[in-house]
């Protein structure tokens, strides 16, 4: 990385003396070469420095993610504050917080983790070169900033489905870090060219470094809206907040994130008496639903970003695909969800008037579910809207498949709809496809948002609403809805549901009637029998049975409810039998704590900060962490090139010792090590291939360090629902680049030859020009991110949107990306006049 190069005569026996040039590329490196590999063919070296910087970089990208476990451990550090419950204001209530506010830890410590090889390669190239500065430092750092912007925003674009948009949550941070990047870059170009020409003095670097916590705390105030509200408004917005929640977002905002047994009984009201699902697929399925409701940090997407590229145990729930699916479908609505019995308690509370005195206008479905003939062809929804009248408010409305398909079972809706000043209402018909083939019912969704920024307008409850097609070409068959039923000798009174499916033409009924199989009737339960009525196109019908409590401990006791003589043409489908089992409460409790901590050891799997030096070693040295049910072809693969590095690195200190510090010291310690060794590979490798340092850096070394960013950023935009996470942090990260990876090392070198009496010498040439003409690309790329946010032809969101211009969004950045390598590297080596 920049050693004197003396010119020499080496002579080897039976050979020709060795090629000068290939000495002076082996003596490019602080520590490498550590053997006289100059001897080889030119050929072979090339290899054998691209594959090691390939490989290197693998390194560093594992070493990172310890790194990251470590900030994530860190940074998710909380502290429990007391605060007034929303709904009882009279009531104090715990609430556990984070100490880290997520601005804060996005700029310094996640900065740091992302971009930690860039940084430390600007400052360990300008120390081990005696203080001079080079060109694949600052190349990189630039380089990597243009890379990340660029191309990470055009892979984030067009990652979301068509019709979809992702919009950024803290705007206001994102234009603060903007226009902090843009004030980074031209600095650069203020410093290196208008104040004193290819001199930094030490006023510059002081300047350059004390930038970085200025770019923090302007941060931190535009997320708090230190300029524009004061902090009792900002309560007031926080308590609202806080009111609109369900019970179920306010106990996992306010309490622990181990599940509990109450917990378990609370989802076990929607899946538990499943008979098509497994106890560890029900604890999957759970794990799953509470890990997608927390909310993420960007160090969470960077480690699930690494592992998916080397094989590794990755921090997501990977579920088959038939819980996948369902788990797809209950999100849909917090109707469909895995909700817990105090939402009902609650509902009084939640759905107390929302337009705020009318100072909102509010809009939601009349009904959260429909259902239709297929021989109707139109099913009729309505959507209210209530509160505010005196504006104009814009949705959307789009069709979700559910069993049913668009196309062949009904015809997709996907529409931007505006209601008028006053109205009230709009009706919304669905076109069914009528087929004239029997089928079995089916069901799609209607999904109900806000289109652009309306900040007097809100959603209501019913965002999403379920129509079943039912087929009208036969009179159906009837069963019961779960073949097994497992209910407490306290419950009461509880309804069994008998349904109507594949078909529902005519009026038919079925007679039932209870019977014994070790539970006794009125002894332990109520006997019922008689005759369930379906008029024409019903499908549902409850029958409501007593259990009674004798209060006395005993053995589990079951009875049956069967179906019988039908009637009208319906026939009797294969759950024609149910069976109740009561069982005593302490059992049950002892089966919900069971299942919790199975669902306990599944999240406790995949965290990041609760792993000891076994379970290190263990998830390095096996392909996926473990889990080989879910590791693909490509994860063998990778964790074949990758074990030695995962090995080696399963020696740094845990994420839970010290609090995550000591493993962020460790890790940064190894990060620094390669490095140092990235830089000597890089330069020698451009320096055999014929690169200079300038264009290696904003080729290769900014490629290999920002691959795992890559990842990281493509899973964010496909699963987050806004694109903080993706994109809203590329800015402030290629800020921190500039502040910390070349002001840190401009303060050390302007200091050390202030002291000789010297002034610190950076030739201005290639890194002016590539900043040049970085700051321009990125001005029309962030012009357009702008106009995406705000024009309806975009979508009004920064990711995804209608099919067109999503594309030609990302290949206008791809192209201004080359742009950029183009004209750098013309001016490298002198085919510009600049």
């Amino acid at each position: 990385m920049g050693g004197t190069n003396s010119v020499i005569d080496v002579s080897l026996s039976n050979t020709s003396t060795i090629d000068l040039n290939d000495y002076k590329c082996s003596d490019r490196g602080l520590l490498l070469p550590i053997i006289s590999e100059y001897t080889w063919p030119i050929w072979v070296r090339v290899i054998i420095y691209l594959g090691g910087l390939l490989y290197l970089f693998l390194g560093i990208a594992i070493i990172a993610d310890i790194f990251m476990c470590a900030i994530e451990k860190i940074t998710s550090k909380t502290q429990i504050i007391k605060y007034p419950d929303p709904n009882n204001p009279e009531e104090i209530i715990d609430r556990e917080v984070k100490i880290w506010n997520d601005t804060v830890a996005n700029l310094t410590l996640m900065a740091l983790g992302s971009s930690s090889p860039e940084i430390l390669l600007s400052v360990i190239e300008i120390c081990g070169n005696s203080f001079l500065a080079g060109d694949l430092g600052p190349g990189t750092i630039v380089g990597s900033a243009a890379y990340n912007l660029l191309c990470i925003t055009a892979l984030c674009v067009t990652a979301i489905e068509n019709g979809e948009v992702r919009r950024i949550k803290n705007f206001k941070v994102f234009l603060t870090t903007a226009a902090w990047s843009a004030f980074a870059y031209l600095w650069l170009y203020i410093v290196l060219v208008v104040f004193t020409p290819n001199v930094v003095t030490l006023w510059e670097a002081v300047i350059t470094l004390l930038s970085f916590p200025i770019l923090v705390v302007n941060s931190y105030m535009a997320e708090k809206n230190f300029f524009f509200k004061s902090k009792e408004s900002e309560d007031d917005e926080e308590q609202q907040k806080l009111s609109q929640m369900s019970v179920w977002q306010r106990k996992k905002l306010f309490e622990s994130p181990v599940v509990s047994a109450e917990e378990v009984l609370m989802y076990q009201k929607k899946i538990g008496g499943r008979t098509d699902l497994t106890d560890d697929e029900k604890a999957k399925l759970m794990a799953a639903k509470i890990l997608k409701s927390k909310e993420k940090s960007i160090a969470h997407y960077r480690i699930n970003g690494v592992r998916q590229l080397t094989g590794g145990r990755k921090n997501e729930i990977e579920l088959p695909e038939h819980l996948d699916k369902l788990l797809k479908k209950n999100e849909l609505d917090e109707e469909l969800e895995l909700r817990d019995e105090f939402d009902i308690e609650l509902t009084g509370n939640v759905l107390k008037d929302l337009s705020e005195n009318k100072k909102k206008s509010v809009i939601e479905f009349a009904a959260s579910s429909y259902a239709v003939l297929e021989n109707e062809q139109v099913c009729r929804i309505m959507i209210d809207r209530y509160g505010r009248l005196d504006q104009d408010v814009t949705f959307r409305v789009e069709t979700i498949d559910g069993t049913a398909e668009a196309g062949e079972d009904y015809n997709k809706i996907d529409e931007v709809i505006t209601m008028v000043k006053n109205q009230t209402s709009f009706q919304l018909d669905v076109t069914i496809i009528d087929d004239n083939q029997w089928e079995p019912d089916e069901t799609f969704f209607v999904k109900l948002s806000l289109y652009g920024d309306q900040k007097d307008v809100k959603l209501g409850h019913k965002t999403i609403c379920m129509v079943t097609i039912i087929d009208d070409d036969e009179p159906g068959e009837i069963e019961f809805s779960q073949a097994v039923y497992v209910v407490k000798e306290s419950i009461g009174t509880f309804e069994v549901n008998v349904e109507r499916k594949n078909g529902a033409d005519g009026q038919v009924s079925v007679a039932f009637r209870t019977s014994d199989i070790n539970a006794i009737a009125d002894k332990d339960y109520i006997p019922k029998s008689g005759i369930l009525d379906f008029k024409h196109g019903e499908i549902t019908k409850t029958i409501p049975i007593t259990i009674i409590d004798d209060k006395t401990a005993e053995k589990d006791e079951s009875f049956a409810i069967e179906l019988f003589d039908p009637k009208g043409g319906v026939k009797l489908a294969r759950v024609w039998k149910t069976v109740i089992t009561i069982i005593n409460d302490d059992d049950l409790k002892n089966i919900a704590n069971r299942m919790a901590n199975m669902v306990n050891a599944d999240l406790d799997a995949i965290s990041v900060v609760k792993k000891g030096w076994s379970q290190q070693f263990l998830e390095a040295m096996n392909v996926n962490g473990g889990d080989i049910e879910s590791a693909k072809s490509m994860d063998y693969i990778m964790h074949f090139f990758s074990f030695p590095w995962k090995v080696m690195f399963a020696f740094v200190p845990p994420p839970h010792i010290w609090g995550g510090w000591l493993c962020f010291f460790c890790s940064l310690t190894v990060i620094g090590i390669l490095t140092a060794i990235v830089g000597d590979a890089a330069a020698i490798f451009g320096c055999l291939v014929g690169l200079k340092d300038s264009v290696t850096a904003i080729t290769f070394v900014a490629l290999g360090t920002s691959l795992p960013d890559t990842f990281a950023s493509k899973i964010a935009a496909k699963n987050e629902k806004t694109a903080d996470n993706a994109i809203g942090n590329v800015t402030g990260s290629n800020s921190v680049n500039v502040f910390l990876g070349l002001g840190l090392p401009w303060v050390v070198a302007a200091i050390y030859w202030q002291i000789k009496g010297l002034p610190f010498t950076v030739k201005a040439g290639s890194l002016t020009f590539s900043v040049a003409v970085y700051t321009i690309v990125s001005g029309i790329c962030l012009m357009v991110i702008f106009f995406r946010r705000f024009l309806k032809v975009f979508g009004k969101g920064e990711l995804g949107g209608p099919s067109i211009p999503k594309y030609l969004t990302s290949l206008l950045f791809v192209g201004l990306w080359i742009v950029y390598i183009v004209l750098s590297s013309l001016q490298a080596y002198g085919h510009l006049p600049f």
